[in-house]
């Protein structure tokens, strides 16, 4: 089992690499956008109030955005080229390599979150503060983020319209998880409204942990921390059942 994990991401980090002209120009794309949209939404300039938190909150959406991306345009490939059964044509269990998707997804996407937000905090000098509380609170939003990838993968197994769905929702998380302004200046509906999505609450968490210095002990009493592992531990039961599903049928399909 070893061995096939190993291959597993062995070959899915050997396929991104073949590509690096993709990665640049979506970092690119990725810094400019955010530092455009800031300008707009600051009238002209960039506000020192409002980066540091949308700095963060869109360092989860291009976590969640590219990490789905790898994922799913790997299983998309797979079945458009009819290599799909083929790869699953052992002994192994069938989640263990949808796990070692899922660590090269983290690995590009954390390298393009990181990579993305050193660029701004370079150029318009933005400065997040470094805590060990918040350590715990950007673990769990990785893994929130990742449950949610891994949901996309199961629909990507049999939908054909996978594309249209991870845009729609990666782009909603874009608008609503804190990116644009932070969480605090939405109306409470629509606070409430983006908590649903992924990364939200994870960069919730993280934001008390870092900007208001917030011990874990008062970021779970005021709800945020155990909501967070229960949206995470909710998206994994239900993408678990879905690829249970799913990949049964992918492989019954001609």
């Amino acid at each position: 089992m070893r061995e096939v994990l190993r291959a597993e991401i062995g070959k899915g980090l050997r396929v991104q690499l073949a590509h690096p002209a993709g990665h640049v120009i979506t970092l690119l794309i990725s810094t400019m956008m955010y530092l455009g949209l800031q300008f707009v939404l600051g009238q002209g300039e960039l506000r020192q109030d409002l980066l540091p938190r949308t700095l963060v909150a869109i360092g989860g959406y291009w976590f969640l955005q590219y990490a789905g991306l790898v994922m799913v345009a790997d299983l998309i490939e797979e079945k458009r080229a009819g290599t799909f059964a083929q790869s699953q044509m052992s002994t192994a269990p069938p989640w263990l390599p949808m796990l070692g998707r899922l660590i090269t997804a983290s690995i590009f996407g954390l390298v393009v979150a990181v990579v993305a937000a050193l660029v701004p905090m370079v150029v318009a000098g933005i400065a997040i503060p470094l805590r060990w509380t918040a350590l715990l609170p950007a673990v769990l939003l990785g893994l929130n983020a990742l449950a949610f990838t891994f949901l996309l993968a199961a629909l990507a197994l049999v939908s054909p319209m996978i594309g249209a769905l991870q845009s729609l929702f990666t782009s909603l998380v874009l608008l609503l998880n804190g990116s644009f302004l932070p969480l605090e200046l939405y109306p409470d509906w629509l606070a409430a409204a983006a908590r649903v999505l992924p990364t939200t609450l994870g960069i919730e968490a993280l934001a008390q942990t870092l900007f208001e210095d917030r011990a874990l002990a008062e970021v779970w009493a005021g709800g945020a921390l155990p909501w967070l592992l229960a949206h995470t531990l909710a998206l994994t039961a239900v993408a678990g059942l879905l690829f249970v599903r799913n990949h049964r049928r992918a492989l019954e399909s001609p």
